[in-house]
């Protein structure tokens, strides 16, 4: 379980998250979601530990994220960033390799390192591209490796800062599908921060809603696919549609 109490996190005069309470159970997907600045990016890279929270804490499990050994820590969870840049020209597989870092600590990767690195290349369908340059990719190719790279890690808990950026249609879709059968068929938590409401609300188990830095609801895609609370959160009309036996929301402003 991911647990959160009291975590707020200021930018001079801007408020950007909090105080806020969080639990995320163990086990299966969870979205944020939330109109821009509502402090979702802020909230993940709180709980990986690439930002510093002004106050509260925050366990993974049995580790606190800030008092725990950096390398300990990387071996329970691994996040990806809303932008990744990387210097050196680097292949797909070399990248990937990168995941095993806290594994390896830059050494020779061993047979379970190269295993691993097999299993996240084959998982996100890259193995015709393994030995591609990064420059050589489209930018959703790229977002495919980045997602794999941190696959690799091999985690109990993943997060992932939009991971459908740069991603067509099709594409998100897939890449939907993999990340639920990360969670099914791996055992992985995984988090996402996720823009379009109908994809959290196809794949992810739990749905958290933010809007202004504070949590406006928590809960299953059937208790915050609803009119009333997407409204609230999107301060823009939503309609929520069935459709196959989902809810669908709609929202455009006529």
């Amino acid at each position: 379980m991911i647990t959160l109490e009291q975590v707020a996190k200021q930018y001079g005069a801007t408020h950007a998250l909090g105080p806020i309470d969080l639990e995320i159970a163990r086990g299966g997907i969870t979205a944020l979601v939330g109109p821009n600045g509502a402090g979702k990016s802020t909230m993940l890279t709180i709980i990986g530990r690439l930002l510093d929270a002004d106050s509260g804490t925050v366990r993974i499990g049995d580790f606190d994220v800030v008092t725990s050994r950096p390398r300990e820590l990387a071996k329970v969870v691994s996040i990806l960033k809303q932008e990744n840049h990387f210097v050196a020209r680097l292949t797909v597989r070399q990248l990937v390799g990168f995941g095993r870092f806290p594994h390896s600590r830059g050494r020779l990767m061993t047979w379970d390192d190269h295993e691993a690195v097999d299993r996240a290349i084959a998982f996100f369908d890259l193995a015709e591209l393994e030995d591609r340059f990064l420059d050589e990719l489209s930018g959703g190719q790229r977002q495919r490796a980045f997602v794999a790279m941190v696959l690799a890690q091999d985690t109990d808990y993943v997060l992932l800062d939009e991971p459908l950026a740069s991603l067509d249609m099709r594409h998100a879709a897939a890449m939907m599908q993999r990340l639920r059968d990360a969670a099914d068929a791996l055992g992985r938590t995984i988090v996402l921060v996720v823009h379009d409401l109908n994809f959290a609300a196809a794949y992810a188990d739990r749905i958290v809603a933010l809007s202004a830095g504070r949590i406006v609801a928590a809960g299953t895609p059937d208790e915050i696919m609803r009119p009333d609370v997407l409204t609230e959160v999107f301060d823009t009309p939503v309609e929520v549609l069935e459709h196959r036996g989902r809810p669908l929301a709609v929202y455009y402003r006529p």
